[in-house]
């Protein structure tokens, strides 16, 4: 893997900003930490060389100067405070009593307080320390000066010096460690993300996203991508299935509708042939038509496009819309029209296609239901489902084809004289598939029994006739014959 390409990736550049964010919050608390371990450590020594002072002028008030050598003498005893430092000085600073024999000449004044170093044995090697101290010249022209050895302070303040910096530094190398491998491990999941993806725009469509089944975000990405992949390969999938069917199962009426119009040009001129023929013609470009209709109307509902359309719908007021249709033409075959349409079946749906499944299954059942038989469609529901019924007491369909009958073009009956192209339970089966319901062919004791179930919809808004007179009823069954 490429250093730059590591570092160009957002998953690095993030951990950099969450390394500055994260060190600035530890600079935080540990700069307060040194600032008040330090400051306290700095008051305290401040306070006690105050208070020894101030004790020391006392003594000085009240003894004079022989009481204030003798007081500096006897506290700067061995047995006294190591870390105090005394040194009493006449006006030309020759020592008169403490623990120091010169006059520091290293003195780094600060105000009234000011700082030097001395050297300290211990384990018979000599020790530099800092020492704070304070100077208060006496009204005889002497000096006393007053300290306190800071060597224990600054080794406090270089721990959390030392400490601080470590911190920082393991901070820094755990964080772009772990930028590296996370930012490693992203590219990983990114790439391969990229080379399936490049691989499916140079034309193998078949590939998917890889999937490690871990469920994070690139699983997740990856599952939506395969849905949109599974999609889009349906989408061109149908596609091309409509493109193969027009061309199949159209290629024999134009051929047809084409032989007879040229046969009726060679023959003699004779307008009752010619009046035939344009009949026959009539006859098959309705055929075409329909077809051509039911495979556009098929698309859309195979592809999904339908589903833009969709609105909270009564099943019940649309399928009474069909029926409205419908009953002359089964009145004129003597067949008796049974409707039972509850009211408030709402569900989710496309109301074009809908009205067309209907039209379909009701054109079917009237075509293959002999004189005096009788037709059937119910609307039912219940707390989770709306149920389409449509019944007939025709010939019915063999449990052996029922799965074969719903593919286009597959045209199953004992009269193959009855007009037809095979695609009407098939736009049914697309049309139930687009609302997520179910079709089930069955048995209707005689004649066959086709039942959708669809998902239960929103409650209704208005009341069915209301809906019913503020919707327009279907103008036409076209494209509804199987």
């Amino acid at each position: 893997m490429q250093v730059p390409k590591l570092f160009q990736t957002s998953t690095f550049r993030l951990v950099l900003v969450n390394l500055v964010v994260f060190g600035v919050s530890m600079v935080l608390p540990f700069g307060f930490v040194y600032t008040s371990t330090v400051g306290s450590l700095d008051s305290e020594t401040n306070a006690a060389i105050v208070a020894e002072i101030k004790g020391l002028a006392d003594e000085y008030q009240r003894f004079g100067r022989a009481g204030l050598i003798e007081a500096v003498t006897d506290r700067s005893d061995d047995q006294g405070d190591k870390d105090a430092i005394y040194f009493l000085a006449d006006a030309n600073l020759r020592p008169l009593a403490g623990n120091l024999s010169i006059w520091p000449t290293d003195t780094a004044a600060n105000g009234q307080w000011i700082e030097f170093t001395i050297d300290k044995v211990g384990n018979e090697e000599s020790t530099p320390h800092r020492v704070r101290a304070q100077v208060l010249r006496l009204p005889d022209g002497a000096v006393l000066l007053v300290g306190r050895d800071i060597h224990e302070r600054q080794l406090v303040q270089r721990r959390i010096t030392e400490a601080l910096g470590w911190a920082l530094a393991l901070t820094l190398v755990l964080c772009l460690t772990g930028g590296v491998l996370m930012s490693r491990y992203m590219l990983r999941r990114v790439d391969a993300i990229t080379h399936t993806s490049r691989m499916i725009v140079d034309g193998t469509l078949s590939r998917r996203m890889p999937i490690r089944g871990s469920g994070d975000e690139f699983d997740r990405l990856s599952e939506n991508l395969n849905l949109m992949l599974d999609q889009i390969e349906h989408l061109m999938t149908s596609m091309r299935t409509v493109t193969d069917s027009i061309a199949h199962d159209l290629r024999g009426p134009l051929t047809h509708l084409k032989g007879q119009i040229e046969l009726a040009l060679r023959g003699a001129p004779d307008t009752r042939s010619y009046r035939s023929a344009l009949e026959h013609a009539v006859f098959e470009t309705d055929r075409i038509l329909s077809i051509f209709n039911a495979l556009i109307e098929m698309a859309k509902a195979e592809s999904g496009i339908g589903r833009t359309e969709m609105a909270a719908l009564d099943l019940g007021v649309v399928a009474a819309d069909v029926v409205d249709l419908y009953e002359p033409v089964a009145e004129e075959r003597g067949l008796e029209v049974r409707a039972e349409i509850g009211t408030g079946a709402m569900i989710l749906g496309n109301r074009q296609l809908l009205a067309l499944a209907v039209a379909n299954l009701l054109d079917n059942a009237i075509k293959y239901t002999p004189p005096g038989g009788a037709v059937s469609l119910s609307v039912e529901m219940d707390a989770r489902a709306v149920r389409l019924v449509v019944g007939d007491s025709g010939p019915g369909i063999a449990p052996a084809d029922r799965g074969r009958v719903l593919e286009r073009f597959v045209r199953i009956g004992p009269d193959p004289a009855v007009p037809g192209s095979g695609l009407g339970l098939s736009l049914v089966a697309a049309v139930a598939r687009l609302h997520r319901g179910t079709l089930e062919l069955g048995d209707n004791g005689p004649g066959l029994r086709v039942t959708i179930l669809f998902p239960k919809g929103p409650p209704p808004v208005k009341t069915a006739e209301s809906i019913a007179h503020g919707e327009p009823a279907l103008a036409e069954p076209a494209g509804a014959k199987a």
